[in-house]
């Protein structure tokens, strides 16, 4: 099965996506959105930016911990990985978003 985006509310009634792999398991989350059409532009942008190699920016953790952040043709964040105990597994997390971010299926929650 291949991954899909889930759009939900905040609590305070903000927007933000995740992306999940095939097993259900969240990949990359997203900023906050004032906007449902923002959040919905920024799942576009995930579908647009995830298979090229140079947006991902890989980062180090004060706490030692490795995770990425998928950025647009602006440099702007789009989303950001949880936070992995090696840089190879950091690497099999970027892979699998590079093939679940073309995703079409959109599970709108909100």
């Amino acid at each position: 099965m291949s991954g899909w985006f889930e759009l939900s509310r905040s609590s305070d009634n903000q927007y933000r996506f995740v992306l999940k792999a095939g097993n259900g398991e969240i990949i990359l989350t997203s900023e906050l959105y004032r906007t449902k059409t923002s959040a919905e532009n920024g799942i576009t942008s995930v579908q647009i930016n995830s298979p090229l190699d140079d947006r991902y920016e890989k980062k180090t953790a004060s706490n030692g911990k490795y995770y990425f952040n998928l950025k647009a043709a602006n440099h702007q964040v789009i989303g950001t990985s949880q936070m992995y105990a090696t840089s190879q597994s950091r690497e099999t997390g970027i892979a699998s978003v590079k093939s679940n971010g073309s995703s079409k299926t959109i599970k709108d929650n909100t």
